[in-house]
């Protein structure tokens, strides 16, 4: 390609980021009024500005790396937002698409260059592997239209991580040919080999080391600038055993995505720097690789057309096939073609690699015409990649809304309008209460937080504490853009200002923390929350986490018998796989054979997107079983009852003593399911414990039964500690 050598009319740093900046102020508004994406106009952008183009810029080190780092970034985003309960359902989908998607483009793209370009066969796989690959920069669009959990969505990503493993091995098989004069299959061995030990370490090491900062480092930009470390260096560690970057950048994000929920402010800032500046500055820097006027005569306009038609035919056809083979619709054939139609960071790579191979007459594997063709080649498809997901977006969304079926922000428990009270008189738990009711949150437009601080005096210092303290709570939800309210009120007492706040405001549930015990004959709970208790019908979330909500490995509820007659039974549930679903934890329910099938029944009917493990527990006593299974890193939920509810029985009555002796070092949810008192029908049930449960009728079956599962806990507890020794 031939290159600009005059100067830039821009080289001070500070106007060139200025330009940048103005760039990414002006190219969206400007091609918003004429209906372009504003993708297209970012990379037109770098075509005008660029070397190419008027010259205002030229493409130095800066637009190199934070090219670089958008390109990272993109496919980052592209791991963390995965839906991996829906990955795993269209996992299958997936890997055909990636099949189809690999595979046609390397026959068609040989036989096409073989037959239309008259290149040799080596060459010709060579391009075939440029037209395998394919970027994902249409992503943004389909996050901004809350698309990116679709499954069609899904199974493109999919797709694309096997169709660029696919131009990899294409690619080491060329070159291997190339150089060595014979194909290979020991390097294409040695390169799976590579892959498998780095997944497999990747997958182990950082989701424990992920794990471990968080619980240690709880501050946001700490925990930022970690995470973007592990995003480079496993694209550095990718690199070094002969892998793209862009596969170690979605590997981290996958591994790290369910320690950083959607709704978490990390998330908020991961999404905001990469929209606002890494991932515009690759775009503009794909823009600037562009040189139009290369196009000089016949046949560099021929090769240009014919790499231009296959590489989107190929693509196209890819979309078609899969859709045909699943019955998909034409606008999930579009999507599928529209975010897989973009060929950029990976095709430049390959033809690069191309160019630099020398034949023994001393010319080029890939002459000019080709290089440039290729350029132009980026510059249709990445314009053609943004038009078409845009459009299939739009009609998917309407789509979505027509049949019933929505997405992360909108709303599918449409029965009442649920509004959250956190009650907050310490500044330094404040947030953490707030992260907590944050999780249990399903539909951010349809559910209210509410912050409030009781005080019963008007001295300064109370004042103080109590808007230091709403301060600090609402710095979870601004970063998640979110508006909670705050209450500052006097009353006679806390557990009096609670109660008339949830009269006043219509609270539907409350989410209050465990206090600590400043006596020996301090209760476990707290004299407020026995008396909030007493007075209060509605559902009470108690908590105490000793370590960030977002590392909780698994959730494991404990279920009296015949809870699925209290009141707000549907309520707590939804609440808890809430929890499960934006953590992306396990959920395993205890509960009697009678209750678990009506679990089961809420979960269906709010189309959650886990798996929960349902495991029986006929008889309450058996809760000191649990103290083998939950882990230090587990979210141990006891679902109680007021004294006047149907679950309600003597057992009962100590859970906060067995909660103080056997989990007193555990993370602990205590729900209190909403109830509006006894009735007189209800009233007269018999004890839950009295109930004829289904258990076996042999002895033995029950003891051997019992053994199993006391082993069973006692092996987890072991390698718990052996854990713990190791450091691990």
């Amino acid at each position: 390609m031939e290159h600009n050598i005059s100067q830039a009319l821009i080289t001070n740093p500070v106007l060139i980021f200025f330009t940048v900046l103005v760039i990414l102020l002006l190219a969206p508004l400007i091609f918003k009024k004429i209906k372009v994406p504003h993708i297209v106009g970012l990379i037109l952008a770098g075509v005008v500005v660029g070397p190419y183009g008027f010259h205002v810029l030229d493409r130095d080190a800066s637009f190199q790396i934070f090219g670089q780092v958008g390109l990272l970034y993109l496919m980052f985003l592209a791991g963390l937002e995965i839906d991996l309960y829906n990955m795993r359902k269209n996992m299958g989908k997936g890997v055909v698409f990636g099949l189809y998607t690999t595979f046609i483009p390397l026959v068609l793209g040989m036989l096409m260059s073989v037959w239309l370009l008259g290149v040799d066969w080596i060459t010709a796989v060579l391009l075939a592997s440029m037209y395998t690959s394919h970027t994902l920069i249409a992503y943004p669009i389909v996050s901004r239209f809350g698309l990116s959990k679709s499954p069609v969505v899904l199974i493109t990503i999919v797709g694309t991580i096997i169709a660029i493993l696919g131009a990899l091995l294409a690619l080491a098989v060329t070159v291997d040919v190339q150089r060595l004069g014979a194909f290979s299959i020991k390097g294409v061995a040695v390169l799976l080999i590579k892959l498998l030990v780095y997944c497999a370490l990747v997958s182990y090491v950082y989701p424990r080391v992920t794990r471990w900062f968080f619980r240690t480092f709880s501050d946001q930009v700490t925990q930022y600038v970690f995470v973007l470390a592990m995003v480079f260096f496993s694209s550095w560690l990718a690199q070094v055993i002969g892998l793209e970057p862009v596969l170690g950048a979605f590997l981290a994000g996958l591994v790290m995505n369910r320690y950083v929920p959607a709704s978490s402010p990390l998330m908020s800032r991961i999404e905001f720097v990469g929209n606002a500046i890494f991932i515009p500055y690759f775009l503009i820097g794909v823009g600037m690789m562009i040189n139009v006027s290369a196009i000089s005569n016949w046949d560099t306009l021929w090769v240009s057309l014919n790499m231009i038609v296959v590489a989107l035919l190929v693509k196209w056809l890819a979309a078609w096939a899969t859709q045909k083979t699943y019955k998909m619709s034409v606008v999930e054939r579009d999507m599928m073609f529209g975010l897989s139609a973009a060929h950029t960071a990976v095709a430049l790579a390959v033809v690069m690699i191309g160019y630099e191979l020398t034949l023994p007459d001393g010319s080029h594997l890939i002459n000019e015409s080709i290089m440039n063709g290729v350029v132009l080649m980026i510059l249709v498809t990445c314009a053609v990649s943004p038009i078409v997901t845009s459009r299939a977006s739009a009609k998917l969304k309407v789509e979505m809304i027509s049949s019933g079926e929505v997405d992360e922000d909108e709303d599918i428990h449409n029965t009442r309008s649920l509004r959250t009270l956190i009650p907050v008189s310490n500044p330094i738990t404040a947030a953490q209460l707030v992260n907590v009711a944050l999780m249990m949150k399903r539909r951010p437009n349809n559910e209210s937080l509410i912050a409030l601080h009781v005080r019963n005096d008007n001295s300064q210092g109370s004042r103080a504490i109590g808007q230091t303290a709403l301060k600090l709570a609402t710095e979870p939800t601004k970063a998640v853009n979110l508006r909670m309210q705050t209450i500052e009120r006097y009353d006679l007492n806390t557990v009096m200002g609670i109660v008339n706040t949830v009269k006043e405001r219509n609270i539907t549930d409350v989410v209050v923390g465990i206090h600590a015990r400043s006596t020996v004959m301090d209760s476990f709970y707290g004299s407020k929350i026995d008396e909030l208790l007493t007075k209060l019908n509605k559902m009470v979330l108690i908590t105490r986490c000793y370590i960030p909500i977002n590392t909780v490995t698994r959730i494991i509820v404990a279920v009296p018998a015949k809870a699925e007659f209290e009141t707000g039974f549907e309520l707590w549930i939804i609440r808890l796989t809430n929890m499960a679903e934006k953590i992306g934890c396990r959920l395993i329910y205890y509960a009697s054979s009678d209750t678990i099938p009506y679990i089961k029944g809420v979960v269906h009917k709010n189309s959650f997107r886990i798996r929960p493990e349902y495991n029986q527990m006929n008889d309450w006593g058996d809760l000191m079983m649990l103290t083998n299974v939950v882990l230090d890193d587990d979210l141990f939920v006891m679902v109680s009852a007021r004294r006047t509810s149907i679950s309600f029985s003597s057992e009962l009555e100590e859970t906060p003593n067995l909660l103080s002796k056997y989990f007193n070092h555990s993370n602990l949810l205590i729900v209190y399911p909403e109830q509006f008192g006894a009735t007189p029908n209800l009233a007269s049930f018999n004890d839950p414990i009295a109930v004829d449960l289904d258990v076996p009728s042999s002895e033995i079956v029950l003891g051997v039964r019992t053994w199993w599962r006391f082993m069973k806990n006692r092996w987890r507890t072991v390698k718990r500690r052996v854990r713990e020794m190791l450091g691990y």
